[in-house]
């Protein structure tokens, strides 16, 4: 056993590695996040990349590796802000980003999610049985670098999700690059006056996405799928007339897009807050007892000491300041009197900290409890937008600042723009704790850890920026589109986004249709009842991803699917081939590792690959080109048959990968 106080942890080539970590993981999430509505851990995957590149210096240490993977994956999660932002585009207030604002957002949101949960650490870490399941796995995998086959774990997972990468980035250099092997198949018909439509996507990224999700995400999104395409749309098409120029296709999508994504869109606001009404009793009864033990850590022992007062109060006068200088440069635009841009800069600033602290100490305790991925971070982007414009709402009816027109647009965009600091707060205090967890079993010292969770937030947000004005130059976003002429069926969905942007809208303009998204609604209370019914039963139908598989497109839908098919497959494969093993658990989970890891590369391919191609689309526009630059002109166009072989072939290399001894 070696002297953990000895060795060191936040080191100069750490904080290198992290960063350029930091980059590639961000914008995989940025992308992924932009397209899917969902995100994936960057903690595991930092630990076995920094586990492989650290064994080349001979003084590396479990401690070293921590600090990486704190580092990448505070970045990874801050990149959930582009659950809102885009929503500045969809409601028509921005045309770009202006990218030092979208910084400072990021930067001041995350930095003050990691100050508020400091001083809850030693309450929730170190005294509480809370679970922090992602925290405890990243644990273990660490604890792998005291064993002597630490090299070979590292250069295989490393390995692992190199494959991945390579493998995706292949795919998509032939079908969104040379544009030779189709991404997508689509067929619809009509029956009866009613429109059936279908298309499944061939993205190998989203394969791995789904494989992360699970069975019981991926069949929750194959329901709301089936209740979109195969109940909703037929009905609302045979309820109305349309050209007779239309095809089934165009007549099922138009029906989709006008009223179905709307009951989608009541759908997840029911799943989402129901999530935040059932987590909150056990939430609040651990809070209340938790806080009269709260306090920061200034003990004797060096490996248990939090940041100093001094320190806490400096960063948080500073990031407070940086919010207000970001608030009323986003006010001024607005042609307000001076007196109420400085008065509406002021209340988006007190909104976005008030707010923000309760939501980070909800936010890390619900973390604990079921852990980051399952934390209900859409449900308090609801909370948050529905207070912050019901509270803009209030103060532009004292002001009177209605009676121009188009002050209900500006109302909307700052409503969005505070919630997008609440958001990054509370996805950083989500994945805080659970570094922090990570760092007391293994024995890190909590004051460089939350120096590593600051320095993660600084790189996070120097990626966010660049990547989200790229790939809106490229590819725009559903409802919003940089340029006329664009081709749509590439903009990227931005879910949650277009939810803030009509939930805001709704509430100032009043001029949503809210029958849909009420029929929505009820549907999330039914889907809700069902997912009680089948706990019981020891089963699950997350409402959240049912109401999400109803908002998003088939071709989206179809891959994440076959993932969480394919994952709850390859377990019970693998619980049947050691179930005569003493080591069963232990060699299953080292395979299920294993698909984590390849799944994990799929998705940083793919992302990595479709934000270097909106770089060059964006050179090529800009220089008079073609806004396919790579694309290859041939008389060839694959009907979707070589794309459907390819995603079958991808399909069948990641089982071999996670099955093979």
């Amino acid at each position: 056993m070696y002297n953990k106080q000895s060795l060191p942890e936040l080191t100069f080539r750490g904080i290198v590695l992290g960063s350029i970590l930091t980059i590639i993981f961000t914008a995989s999430n940025v992308y992924l996040g932009l397209k899917v509505g969902l995100t994936f851990s960057t903690s595991i995957p930092a630990v076995v990349i920094a586990m492989a590149v650290l064994k080349f210096f001979k003084d590396s240490n479990i401690l070293e590796n921590n600090m990486v993977q704190t580092q990448v994956s505070a970045a990874g999660t801050l990149s959930s802000v582009i659950f809102v932002i885009p929503g500045l585009f969809i409601c028509g207030y921005w045309v770009e980003f202006p990218l030092w604002l979208t910084f400072m957002l990021c930067l001041c949101g995350g930095g003050l999610g990691v100050l508020f949960t400091i001083p809850l650490r030693k309450a929730m870490v170190v005294e509480s049985k809370l679970a922090y399941p992602e925290g405890r796995a990243a644990a273990e995998i660490l604890k792998v670098a005291n064993k002597d086959q630490a090299d070979k774990k590292g250069r295989n997972g490393l390995k692992e999700i190199a494959l991945g990468a390579v493998l995706a980035s292949i795919v998509s250099l032939f079908s969104s690059g040379f544009k030779l092997i189709a991404s997508e198949s689509s067929f619809a018909f009509i029956w009866k006056k009613m429109a059936f439509g279908f298309s499944t996507g061939y993205s190998v990224a989203l394969l791995g996405a789904g494989y992360l999700v699970g069975m019981a995400g991926g069949v929750a999104l194959f329901c709301g799928m089936v209740l979109a395409w195969m109940i909703f749309v037929p009905y609302f098409s045979m309820k109305e007339s349309f050209d007779a120029s239309l095809s089934a296709l165009d007549i099922a999508n138009q029906v989709w897009v006008q009223k179905v994504r709307l009951i989608g869109t009541g759908t997840i606001a029911v799943a989402a807050l129901w999530t935040l009404i059932e987590l909150s009793k056990p939430v609040y009864d651990g809070m209340k007892n938790m806080l009269r033990k709260t306090s920061l850590s200034f003990s004797q022992d060096p490996k248990d000491t939090d940041l100093s007062l001094r320190t806490i109060i400096g960063l948080f006068i500073l990031m407070s300041i940086g919010l207000f200088v970001s608030f009323f440069t986003f006010v001024s635009d607005s042609n307000l009197i001076s007196a109420h841009q400085i008065i509406f800069a002021l209340v988006g600033t007190l909104i976005a900290i008030f707010i923000g602290f309760f939501v980070a100490s909800a936010c890390g305790y619900m973390a604990g409890l079921v852990g980051s991925s399952s934390s209900p971070i859409s449900g308090i982007g609801l909370i948050g937008i529905m207070v912050s414009s019901l509270i803009i709402l209030l103060i532009g009816y004292k002001i009177d600042l209605f009676s121009n027109p188009l002050m209900a647009k500006f109302a909307v965009a700052f409503a969005i723009f505070t919630t997008s600091v609440i958001l990054a707060t509370a996805a950083i205090s989500n994945d805080n704790l659970q570094d922090l967890k990570t760092g007391y079993l293994v024995g890190a010292t909590p004051w460089k850890q939350q120096i590593a969770l600051i320095i993660g937030c600084i790189f996070g947000a120097l990626a966010i920026a660049p990547v989200l004005n790229l790939l809106y130059q490229a590819y725009g976003f559903v409802g919003a589109m940089p340029r006329a002429g664009m081709n749509v069926d590439n903009a990227l969905a931005a879910p949650q986004a277009n939810l803030m942007s009509t939930i805001a809208q709704g509430i100032f303009n009043a001029n949503i249709e809210w029958n849909y998204i009420l029929i929505g609604a009820f549907v999330g209370v039914c889907i809700v009842i069902t997912d009680r019914i089948f706990r019981m039963k020891n089963l699950s139908l997350p409402p959240l991803a049912v109401g999400i598989g109803i908002y998003l497109p088939p071709d989206v839908n179809t891959p994440l699917f076959i993932g969480g098919l394919m994952a709850y497959l390859i377990k019970k494969r693998l619980e049947k081939k050691y179930y005569k093993n003493m080591h069963q658990k232990e060699l299953t989970q080292e395979r299920e590792q294993r698909g984590v890891l390849f799944a994990s590369g799929l998705i940083v391919g793919e992302s990595i690959f479709g934000v270097l191609i909106a770089g060059l689309t964006v050179l090529s526009i800009s220089g008079g080109g073609a806004e396919d630059p790579l694309a290859i002109t041939s008389s060839f166009k694959d009907d979707g048959s070589i794309g459907l072989i390819v995603f079958i072939a991808v399909m069948l290399i990641f089982i071999r990968r996670v099955l093979k001894k």
